[in-house]
């Protein structure tokens, strides 16, 4: 560990940036289909269509405000103004996201389109440059992972913290709403405190990340043609190290995408659980998020970050689709049994602290692409490589739950029904559409960040390479 480790206070700060993104991701990954599905009525298939059109708009608008924030000159520097300017509307978009009219499907579809798109947009403005940050606070190669790690605690527990809100004070059974997951007035609620919580944490991170500034002020670049800004981007983007970073990522966020997506959902139907049980469920969260905090920085530094990210992914690929794989085999115990709800809850626990630690891991590999970038190309460029993990992370609502729609329109799962109203077979043949696709989807993620080619020996050589360059310039040709 470097010497110079950052103060506790910057990693408190810069890891609660997250908790923004944490409600925003968990809200979109585990309520949103089922609140537009099966409370609001539009087609789950639709649903998810409005979601992956929104992800199709972020795959051109995270890199330009990646490479935007690169290119920013200020007194508060490169990444901050975003993130301050980020706060009101991403809170804004976030309540009326809850607060649908009665337009009928159509009109549903197209409002949920353009706040998605609208939440997606502003949400980069401060995920991207807020993320980008993380590079230039510290070099070190372990810190990096142990800053990483507090950022994705945050972001869980965050979001998870909410969600013990929803299942503990809001979605629960009243007299209009007899089955609590379908309790419209707790969703519009939930909407009004997830905005405010959003618009405080987002401030108290830039505040409180804002004296770091002075490591950031680079000169001014010359004004170039956007031709020349989008080649430099791809020139970036094509690394192989890189891609094998960003196919994996986005494997691994549509598989988690898909999970989350019909969570809540198995919990209720497939699962047939309570609303105090799927609170417990909840509220184990902020445990897995504790799990991921500790596991993350040791497994990295014993086993060096790419074969931490493949262990970590092999177990978490075994574990995931586990308790559905036995439940159609016929090797568990059956709905309402009392033994089967904590060994569930156990299988789940560890599993998504495994993924969370995974998570980490990765980001601090996205990182360290930073100072290989710079040898070869002279720039700095930490926007445009954070933009495709903020891209990355927000793909598992896009993709997942496009396929998790898809997977309940093929099952004709019925809207608004209670759980004993569903047919067992729909919900044995939506089981067995989930597991193989799982399986497809963590296997693509393994196979491809094998190819990740940086090392801790390769990241030292990087850094010496850009501080011998450093001190063969004089101080104003240096970038």
């Amino acid at each position: 560990m470097s010497a110079n480790a950052l103060p506790l206070r910057v990693k408190l700060a810069y890891g609660l940036g997250s908790v923004a993104y944490g409600i925003k991701d968990n809200g979109f990954a585990y309520f949103l289909l089922l609140f537009y599905g099966t409370v609001v009525g539009l087609e789950p298939a639709l649903a998810g269509t409005a979601l992956l059109i929104a992800l199709l708009v972020d795959a051109v608008s995270d890199p330009i405000v990646g490479y935007w924030s690169d290119n920013t000159r200020s007194r508060l520097g490169r990444r901050h103004p975003f993130m301050y300017a980020s706060a009101l509307p991403v809170a804004l978009c976030y309540y009326l996201l809850w607060q649908p009219p009665d337009w009928g499907s159509q009109g549903l579809f197209f409002y949920l389109l353009g706040f998605a798109i609208l939440i997606r947009t502003l949400i980069t403005f401060f995920e991207t440059p807020s993320s980008a940050f993380m590079p230039e606070l510290t070099q070190d190669y372990d810190e990096r992972t142990t800053v990483q790690a507090w950022r994705h605690f945050f972001g869980w527990a965050g979001g998870a913290s909410l969600a013990v809100v929803m299942f503990g004070l809001l979605l629960v059974p009243t007299e209009q709403y007899p089955v609590g997951t379908l309790n419209r007035d707790g969703y519009e609620t939930y909407g009004q405190l997830a905005g405010v919580l959003m618009f405080v944490v987002i401030l108290v991170s830039a505040l409180g990340t804002q004296g770091r500034v002075q490591i950031t002020d680079f000169p001014p670049r010359p004004t170039k043609k956007i031709s020349d800004i989008f080649r430099e981007m791809l020139e970036l983007l094509l690394d192989r190290s890189f891609m094998a970073l960003f196919i994996s990522g986005m494997a691994s966020a549509a598989a988690a995408g898909l999970t989350a997506a019909l969570t809540f959902l198995m919990l209720t139907y497939f699962w047939e659980f309570s609303s105090l049980q799927i609170f417990y469920w909840t509220a184990m969260v902020v445990v897995s998020a504790v799990l991921g905090l500790l596991v993350a920085p040791r497994v990295a530094r014993r086993l060096g970050k790419k074969r931490a990210v493949i262990t970590l992914g092999a177990v978490a690929f075994l574990l995931q689709p586990a308790a559905v794989v036995l439940r159609l085999l016929g090797w568990l115990p059956e709905n309402g049994d009392p033994r089967l709800f904590p060994m569930l809850l156990t299988l789940q626990t560890i599993d998504l602290g495994l993924i969370i630690a995974m998570q980490a891991v990765s980001g601090s590999m996205i990182a360290d692409l930073v100072e290989q970038a710079e040898v070869k190309t002279g720039r700095r460029n930490e926007g445009v490589f954070f933009a495709a993990l903020t891209f990355i992370r927000k793909a598992n609502q896009g993709i997942g739950t496009f396929i998790a729609g898809l997977l309940l329109q093929l099952v004709a799962f019925p809207k608004g029904a209670a759980p004993s109203d569903v047919e067992p077979e729909t919900l044995w043949n939506l089981g067995a559409l989930l597991v193989p696709s799982q399986y497809l989807l963590w296997g693509i993620m393994l196979i491809a960040i094998g190819f990740y080619r940086i090392d801790r020996r390769q990241h030292e050589a990087h850094l010496q390479t850009l501080a011998d360059r450093d001190e063969s310039l004089s101080p104003g040709e240096q970038v």
